[in-house]
Formats: C-alpha cells, sequence, structure tokens
C-alpha cells in the first residue's frame, strides 16, 4: 500500500525513534498528535496483527483529536473504527485501541492486555504511578518491536517526573540509557518545526505570544523550567545559565553550605565588580559525615583562592545533646570557618527571586553550565500549598543545592551592614545568644569570628 503523508523533520525523527521509551514535542503546534496517529499507522501496516493502544487522559480529549486525526488519515477500506469499543482494526489483522484513564484506578482495566506498542499523548497529564503501571504491558512472545511512545508539551500534573525522566539527563535529541537500564530519547518539537502551520495559520504565532508569561515559555518555546505550581518562575536557561570562564582573582568569592547527614550541597559564588552573582563550582553529594565533608569542601577549593565568606544556616551552631558541641565546631576544627546566615525562608526566596529578576540590564546571577544540580533543582521547586509565599519541602531531594543559594542569596542582600557590623566589632542579638549558650572552645571560635565584642 502507497501513503501520501507529508511530514516534517522532527516527526520524521520521532518516526525512526527506536529507543524503547520515546517523548516527542515541547511546544504548542509543533506536529506531536499528528505525529503519533502516522507513527501508529506505519507500525500497523509494517506488523500484521500488531496491537497498539494511544492514550489520553479523558474520553473528550481523545474523541476531539487522535480519534478525529485517524479517520481523517488511514485509508477507508482498509481501515475501520468501532465507535463502542473505540478499536480501530485494520485489515491486516493490526488493531488500535484509543483508551483514556481520567482516574488514577483506570489503569487497571488493563490489566490482563498485551501490546506491542503504547502511546501517550500530553504525557504529562498522566501521573508517573499511571504511566510506570502501563508500560508493563509492553510485552508479547511475538519478534515485534517493544516500545513507549510519547508526545507532550511541558506543564501537567506530570510535568516533574516526565522531565526528569527525559529531559534532564541528556541533551535534546541524545539516545540515553536510564538507571533502569531502559533506553531513551528525547526529540524537542517547538512550532517553528511546523512549516505546514505556519503557512496555513501565521496568526497563530502571534496569539501564543500574547499568552501570559508562564504558558507563553512553555507553549511557545517548549520551555521545560516552567510549570504550574512553579515557586521560581523567573528562571530561564538562556538568561541565567552561562558558559564557564575563568573567574578574575579580584573578585570576592564565597563558599555556602546546606548540610545535613542525607545531603551536603556546597556552592562556590564570586561577585563580579558590577555585583552580579556567578555560580562557578558546585559540589553535592549524599551520607558525607563531617570530616569527610569539610575534606571534600577544602579539596575543591584551590589554595590560592581567597574564599572571603564561608556561609551556612543557623541550625549547625546547635550543640549536640551528645557531644555539647556543635557542627559548626566540628567543621572549624577541620579548617572551614562558617559565617552564619539568617534562617528566614521567605526573605531568602525572596532575595533569590532578587537576583534572578531581569530589570533591563540583566539579572544578578549566573550560574556556569557544568552546575548541574543547581540548575535542576532551582526551577523545580514548587510553592508549599499551606504557604504560597514558601517552598515546598517536597521532594526534599531537590531543597539542598537551592537551600544552600538562600543562604547566600539574603547575606548578599545586606553585605554592607554585616560588613560593617562585623569589622567594629558590634555584636547583634543573635551573635550574644550563640555565645552565651556556647561551649567554652565555641566561644573561642565565635570570638574569632565576630571580633571581639564592644
Amino acid at each position: 500500500m502507497k501513503l501520501n503523508v507529508t511530514i516534517t523533520k522532527k516527526q520524521k525523527l520521532f518516526l525512526g525513534a527506536e529507543e524503547s521509551e520515546v517523548l516527542f514535542g515541547g511546544a504548542a503546534g509543533g506536529g506531536k498528535s499528528y505525529g503519533q496517529v502516522v507513527d501508529a499507522l506505519i507500525f500497523a501496516l509494517k506488523y500484521p496483527g500488531s496491537r497498539q493502544l494511544i492514550l489520553r487522559r479523558t474520553f473528550a480529549e481523545l474523541d476531539k483529536s487522535l480519534i478525529r486525526t485517524a479517520l481523517s488519515l488511514y485509508p477507508r477500506g482498509f481501515y475501520t473504527h468501532n465507535s463502542s469499543s473505540h478499536t480501530g482494526k485494520f485489515k491486516n489483522g493490526s488493531i488500535i485501541d484509543f483508551g483514556y484513564c481520567a482516574a488514577e484506578s483506570d489503569v487497571y482495566q488493563y490489566q490482563s492486555a498485551e501490546y506491542d506498542c503504547i502511546r501517550f499523548d500530553e504525557l504529562t497529564h498522566f501521573t508517573e504511578a499511571q504511566y510506570v503501571y502501563l508500560i508493563s504491558r509492553v510485552r508479547g512472545a511475538n519478534d515485534y518491536p517493544k516500545q513507549i511512545k510519547s508526545s507532550t508539551n511541558p506543564g501537567g500534573v506530570g510535568h516533574s517526573w516526565v522531565k526528569a525522566r527525559f529531559v534532564d539527563p541528556s541533551e535534546p535529541g541524545a539516545a540515553f540509557v536510564g538507571e533502569d537500564g531502559m533506553k531513551r530519547i528525547f526529540i524537542p518539537s517547538l512550532l517553528d518545526d511546523n512549516g505546514f502551520l505556519m503557512r496555513r495559520d501565521p496568526g497563530y504565532k502571534e496569539r501564543l505570544k500574547a499568552l501570559p508569561e508562564r504558558e507563553k515559555k512553555a507553549l511557545l518555546y517548549g520551555d521545560w523550567n516552567i510549570f504550574e505550581g512553579q515557586y521560581f518562575s523567573e528562571f530561564a536557561t538562556e538568561k541565567h545559565v552561562c558558559r564557564p570562564f575563568e573567574i578574575p582573582k579580584s573578585w570576592r568569592k564565597y563558599r555556602t553550605i546546606d548540610y545535613g547527614l542525607d545531603r551536603l550541597a556546597c556552592l562556590w559564588i564570586a561577585v563580579s565588580p558590577d555585583r552580579v552573582a556567578y555560580v562557578y563550582r558546585e559540589f553535592c553529594k549524599s551520607s558525607l559525615p563531617i570530616g569527610e565533608a569539610a575534606f571534600a569542601i577544602l579539596e575543591r577549593t584551590p589554595r590560592d583562592e581567597d574564599i572571603y565568606a564561608t556561609l551556612a544556616p543557623p541550625d549547625l551552631w546547635s550543640r549536640s545533646q551528645e557531644t555539647g558541641r556543635s557542627k559548626a565546631t566540628l567543621f572549624a576544627e577541620r579548617g572551614i570557618n562558617f559565617t552564619k546566615t539568617s534562617n528566614d525562608r521567605e526573605a531568602g526566596w525572596l532575595s533569590i527571586k532578587e537576583l534572578l529578576s531581569d530589570r533591563g540590564s540583566g539579572s544578578r546571577i549566573r550560574i556556569f553550565s557544568h552546575c548541574t544540580e543547581i540548575i535542576k533543582c532551582l526551577p523545580a521547586l514548587q510553592i508549599d500549598k499551606l504557604r504560597p509565599t514558601d517552598c515546598a519541602n517536597e521532594p526534599h531531594e531537590i531543597t539542598h543545592a537551592p537551600d544552600a543559594l538562600r543562604g547566600f542569596a539574603i547575606f548578599y542582600a545586606r553585605p554592607a551592614e554585616a560588613s560593617e557590623s562585623l569589622k567594629r566589632g558590634v555584636w547583634t542579638q543573635d551573635m550574644w545568644e550563640d555565645y552565651n549558650s556556647a561551649a567554652e572552645d565555641e566561644k573561642i571560635y565565635l570570638k574569632r569570628k565576630y571580633g571581639e565584642p564592644m
């Protein structure tokens, strides 16, 4: 059978992708759904008797898009559609089931099913649990390829897990092997990649440009660092991530940490003469005792690199009930003296927002492209549902590097005040409280750090 189908270059890449899991899309109008329907047709014709499942979250979405597209595209006389069972059948015995999972439990209607290929349209509308369960239905005794091929825009309930599974691990268009051994690829597609739509509806792009900033970034630019509930919606890779360069020795340099046995996050930050902060190095690792954590930080700090201050949150000055000593003291014994920052979460997050904001002359923070953890975690932070001015603490594993940055941001927001009081030896009430509750060795450390009190 000869098919007369016209496709874009990105759709061709999607059709030819042989990885076990494939994600296609990014921006609205990139030809994702059409690519799915064409790919399903080619698979059905190429493998007689094959079984495929195409999914949307609701039946209304399924009926208005994929089913209608298939009916208009698939050859009559060779393909029939049963509107009661939502099943498409080909003369060569191949079958396409059109399904939906409005509720979390709807996945169990496929409990005993077997498919050669499952296709998720708008994958970010599904939860990770739904996806993981349904891909277990890809199985069979035949020798046909077994794949999960998905398409989507950024945003939706599944944004974070889809981004973590497909977008973050590798460069767009580059196949990679996940920790579970599955081979995956993300093929981005923007509106400009779809010349057919651009020619037929040239005003569509202008309508997308008129959307609010958050929706415009997701739907026009396919920006995966923007989604509903995102705390730092200001973050944009093109504005805040830069290529590494050699930091001049004259620039003031800081280290800032967040430490717990579950994870150490340390960022090295340099401030340029025009007061732009550059995150130029990072180290993040779990399960490090204080001795190993201090060694790792010092090992990654060149001996000729002058660190103005190493910033740490107040909880590191709390004394252990077992030893009567604080983590700050233990770090000091190993060569790292801390400067205490504020633990005001909301003020700290707002200070980061100030650094990220672009007021016409550019933002006041840049991150070197090899600092992958802070680049990944900062835009992934979500708004706390109970306290909208705060960041959510879950998932906890993404909070450590941003917490370290928060300590720097709130300190940097008022550097003159902090520097002057330290220089004159004027102790704040917090300093006196720390001193009065400290052990003798800690008092010596605090005097060395703050200067003799006036």
